[in-house]
């Protein structure tokens, strides 16, 4: 998949008459799946590239970064669930104050179709765009037409009898629920990062973690979890290597902790991983987080999760 640094790029790239969606696609969860599906299905059928043109940052960061949203994909794991799709091109349009001054039919006239030249359109059901979101479905509907582009609006994906959206998989992961979450993103949520030295606590206790400096934006509630980890870059275990793992997410009370920690104790291997890169996943919540009276207790409970966690995770 080619990643394009702007639509004023675009036509170097050689893509012609593509079919494109627009979004901001934060998570890549069922309903962006719906849409990115059903691109790449006309893009073929087309004999036509397939090309998803997004914005980087996203905007809210830019026009109210006080409200702005936690995401939950960093960029790289955005462009590569994109690229798994089976679409051919991705464009990062720059989001700048500037950029978010466009008008409605700027944007439709000089940045799609000038630059992209699309023959269809799709786009999610609440999209909106241009200055202040002005711009509606039915500017863009009556727009496409006439500059000779289809513009084909795709309905909402429900789970659990709501709509699915970025909004409803960040509480689902703040109520401590993955696998509600999961159920929305088509897959457990993960979180990415380099393991970095933390005190050596579980070390000390015969439950070594992997101390991970999240790169991601949301971890889910406080709490202990199973799901795995994975190594992202080159060393020894190799690259790819999938492990099991129960992963605590909270501030450590027993040890009268305050700074918010994700820490994962891989099951059935030891050894180094400090300066990997890696990316846990929260696939099943075991308990909340707790304070314990002793050492000692906190030991035997950590020995109970990896036991459920070992029976649930094998279940799965």
């Amino acid at each position: 998949m080619r990643v394009i640094a702007g639509s004023a790029a675009f036509a170097d790239a050689k893509l012609r008459r593509p079919v494109v969606t627009i979004g901001n696609f934060d998570g890549i969860h069922r309903g962006h799946q719906a849409i990115l599906a059903t691109v790449v299905a006309r893009a073929r059928a087309l004999s036509a590239p397939a090309v998803v043109y997004t914005f980087e940052p996203h905007p809210r960061k830019v026009l109210r970064p006080d409200s702005a949203p936690a995401l939950l994909t960093t960029l790289e794991q955005k462009l590569e669930l994109i690229a798994a799709t089976g679409v051919d091109a991705v464009v990062l349009e720059p989001f700048t104050p500037e950029f978010a001054r466009t008008a409605p039919d700027t944007f439709v006239r000089e940045c799609l179709h000038a630059r992209l030249a699309p023959q269809e359109v799709y786009v999610g059901y609440d999209f909106h765009f241009g200055r202040d979101r002005e711009g509606s479905m039915r500017l863009l509907t009556e727009l496409g037409p006439r500059l000779g582009f289809a513009v084909t609006i795709i309905p909402e994906v429900e789970v659990d009898e709501g709509d699915v959206n970025s909004t409803r998989i960040r509480q689902s992961l703040a109520d401590g629920e993955p696998e509600r979450a999961a159920r929305m993103l088509g897959r457990p949520y993960t979180v990415r990062g380099k393991v970095v030295r933390g005190d050596e606590r579980g070390r000390g206790i015969g439950f070594p973690t992997a101390n991970l400096a999240p790169e991601n934006e949301v971890l889910p509630a406080a709490g202990v979890y199973a799901g795995t980890l994975r190594l992202l870059d080159d060393g020894s275990p190799a690259k790819g290597t999938l492990l099991r793992a129960v992963t605590n997410v909270g501030r450590r009370p027993t040890f009268a902790g305050e700074e918010l920690r994700a820490e994962a104790h891989a099951l059935d291997w030891s050894g180094d991983l400090y300066g990997r890169r890696v990316e846990i996943s929260f696939e099943l919540r075991l308990r909340a987080e707790r304070r314990f009276e002793s050492v000692d207790a906190l030991r035997r409970q950590i020995a109970a999760d990896v036991d459920e966690a070992r029976r649930r995770l094998e279940a799965s």
